[in-house]
């Protein structure tokens, strides 16, 4: 059985540590635990392990956000990998910053890259892990608010939070969404 684990972000140097690429930071974070690294393939840098049986693969999109679609799309159908077995990683401004909301389906909410991504696989249909980057920005700069690192803060409950994630994503791959959902949707 495969999965593929699409993390979310921007390429470059500049976008690196910022809230935008919390799903970047997951798969890395998951990478490094299973110590395996990530190489340059085609639209994605890829990594892959076995875990209990499953084949997973994780995924960095190397089309800037707004174009996620087009690497998720390559990669479902390079590894031949269904839909329900997808699970996209993304920032959320509507969840407080740490929060986990693992989604079996549902809307983009607004977020590009997801955006991308349902109009790419013309569907809904795919899991998706939210993770809350907070919202504390005044009216009109939400973009310069998920382009900005996170604040000192923040980034010492960040190991914790990128971990709770890889486990989160494992659950999904070992458990299913519903039984992942119970357990991290608190």
């Amino acid at each position: 059985m495969k999965y593929l684990i699409v993390g979310l972000g921007n390429i470059g140097t500049e976008y690196a540590n910022t809230r935008h690429n919390i799903g970047f930071m997951v798969v890395d974070a998951l990478a490094k635990t299973k110590e395996v690294s990530f190489q340059t393939g085609r639209l994605a840098d890829v990594a892959d392990f076995k875990h209990k049986g499953k084949h997973i693969y994780l995924v960095k999109p190397s089309t800037y956000m707004n174009l996620s679609g087009k690497a998720v799309n390559y990669w479902m159908q390079e590894l031949k990998i269904p839909l329900e077995q997808i699970l996209v990683i993304t920032d959320d401004l509507a969840l407080p910053f740490g929060k986990l909301r693992l989604r079996a389906k549902g809307s983009d909410g607004g977020h590009n890259g997801l955006k991308s991504i349902q109009a790419t696989v013309n569907s809904q249909d795919y899991a998706r892990l939210r993770m809350g980057v907070g919202s504390d920005f005044p009216k009109g700069a939400q973009a310069d608010y998920v382009l900005s690192p996170f604040n000192e803060e923040e980034q010492k409950d960040l190991e914790k939070i990128l971990e709770t994630a890889s486990n989160a994503v494992l659950s999904f791959c070992l458990e299913g969404v519903s039984n992942a959902m119970n357990k991290f949707n608190k």
